[in-house]
């Protein structure tokens, strides 16, 4: 019968105290062979409690398997090392081989592990920015095409940046560097990132080369750039982990239930209200709010310049009247806020891509979002001299839709009759433009006669009759005031009428045709 634990310890505290075996197994009130047994098992370093290991048949080949498996680093197939161990006179089954493979792989792991220190962070030291795939957002063209999130992360503060982008080229990395260091309001003393082309351009001996012009844009805001050690979570796990939390809630995605974008401007919108988010809310890490953080961390910044580098940036050009720049004799459009700024532009694949400085504009755009530094602001596909690339979209105010067809006028009251007019609604814009369109006279007297009865019945009532007289074509002296009164009967407006000066009810004269030509009798 097996002892429980507390009868074995008080069988080795009795032979501790009589070092005897049969005064021990006396004391104890067991057999002395029972005492030398839990002392032999004690001395030799074996567990005297719990259930004890029985001798298996693949003991004697545990000194092949576990060479086996440290030769192989741990990844030695069990159906293999069994084929082996056959071949060597093992008469056990392949179950058994695969448990204690098992075993050997998990002792080798345990004296092979890798360890990881975490990452050493103080204020104003490291800042690292990775690349995540964002969603597809339709193009110029208007056809759907991927994106790109430039991720960045200020390692002390946890302060995020994110940043939708159409490519990962240097001239776009730059761009997106210049705004992130304008956003955090300084310039850390490294920077840190993955090892891609527009970083390092190759390795010699496993040292990495630096791209030579991100070297000259790095000495230009006074930082070094510094790659990851590969396949080193602790190195860059704070920017994946920004990626990471990014796409999932920006990439639209059957968990998050999000909606296709329609353009890359509402891309931009949702990017700014994540960073509000995270950044405003308490770290789980650090247990202080990011944005309060760098709000300390500001003051070990080095000091940003004056200009953002525009080496990789492309052609200087300036933006005419018309809001277009000439590249290559060819006119492309830029959206509006950027008149006699500086712009430039550059060649990517069969695109022409358009960055602006927005510290330089005077007044914010509206589609800015609140972003600042180098930012992308058109990207056209490229022309030939004599078809100009024009964006509709970026001439929001011209009297022309972007199919072409001519926009509607939008009424602006120039004296007080005028403004008091406009001042009764929304129906009395629309009547407005259409009793302009379809030609309709004493149209001063009109609106006056509408000011009138406003005075009389309430501004609601004649917007409300103004609007369906616009839209039945009713414009005559006594028209509003009979609408108004139509209305107040209760009666609906689904079976409108829309009027046609030519045609009238009055009956024809059709049937007179023959009267007096026939003959008589």
């Amino acid at each position: 019968m097996k002892k429980s634990d507390r009868e074995i310890m008080q069988i080795l505290e009795a032979f501790d105290t009589t070092e005897c075996a049969h005064s021990a197994g006396e004391l104890a009130g067991v057999d002395p062979k029972t005492v030398r047994r839990y002392v032999a098992a004690r001395d030799s370093g074996a567990p005297v409690t719990g259930p004890g290991r029985r001798p298996r048949i693949i003991d004697e080949h545990l000194p092949k398997v576990e060479e086996w498996v440290d030769r192989s680093e741990g990844k030695a197939r069990a159906d293999v090392i069994h084929a082996r161990l056959v071949g060597l006179g093992f008469s056990g089954t392949e179950r058994t081989t695969r448990r204690a493979v098992a075993d050997a792989k998990a002792a080798w792991r345990a004296g092979n592990r890798r360890t990881y220190r975490p990452w050493i962070s103080e204020p104003g030291l490291w800042l690292q920015f990775d690349w995540g795939a964002g969603p597809q957002v339709p193009g110029p063209d208007g056809v759907l095409r991927p994106t790109l999130l430039f991720c960045a992360w200020v390692a002390w503060s946890r302060f995020r940046v994110v940043i939708p982008t159409w490519d990962q080229t240097l001239p776009t990395l730059v761009a997106c560097l210049d705004a992130t260091l304008r956003t955090i309001g300084g310039v850390p003393a490294y920077v840190l990132t993955d090892n891609a082309k527009t970083v390092t351009i190759d390795h010699v001996a496993g040292v990495p080369v630096r791209h030579p012009e991100l070297v000259k844009v790095a000495r230009r805001y006074g930082t070094t750039v510094h790659t990851c050690v590969p396949f080193d979570p602790e190195s860059k796990g704070g920017t994946e982990a920004t990626v990471k939390i990014a796409k999932a809630d920006l990439v639209p995605t059957q968990a998050n239930l999000l909606e296709a974008y329609a353009s890359f401007a509402a891309l931009e919108a949702p990017c700014a209200a994540f960073m509000a988010k995270v950044n405003g809310r308490t770290h789980r890490e650090s247990a202080r709010i990011p944005a309060d953080a760098l709000a300390l961390e500001r003051a070990r910044l080095h000091t940003l310049p004056s200009g953002p580098h525009t080496m990789a940036l492309g052609l200087a050009r300036t933006v005419s009247t018309d809001q277009t720049i000439r590249y290559n004799s060819v006119r492309y459009s830029t959206p509006p806020g950027l008149l006699g700024t500086q712009v430039w532009a550059r060649v990517a694949g069969t695109e022409l891509v358009i960055v602006a400085d927005l510290d330089a504009l005077p007044v914010e755009p509206s589609w800015a979002h609140g972003r600042a530094g180098l930012v992308e602001v058109a990207r056209h596909a490229t022309s030939t001299p004599g078809n100009p690339r024009i964006e509709p979209a970026h001439y929001p105010d011209h009297p022309q839709e972007p199919d072409g067809a001519p926009r509607v006028p939008k009424p602006k009251a120039r004296t007080d009759a005028e403004a008091a007019f406009l001042d009764l609604g929304d129906g009395a814009s629309t009547w407005l433009v259409e009793a302009s369109a379809a030609g309709t006279v004493r149209i001063r007297a009109k609106m006056a006669d509408a000011l009138q009865l406003a005075a009389l019945i309430g501004t609601e009532r004649v917007d409300a009759a103004l609007g369906v007289a616009a839209a039945a074509g009713r414009f005559g002296q006594t028209d509003l005031a009979s609408i108004a009164d139509h209305l107040a009967a209760g009666t609906s407006t689904a079976g409108l009428v829309v009027a046609d000066e030519d045609a009238t009810t009055q009956p024809g004269t059709t049937g007179w045709a023959g009267f007096a030509t026939g003959s008589t009798r």
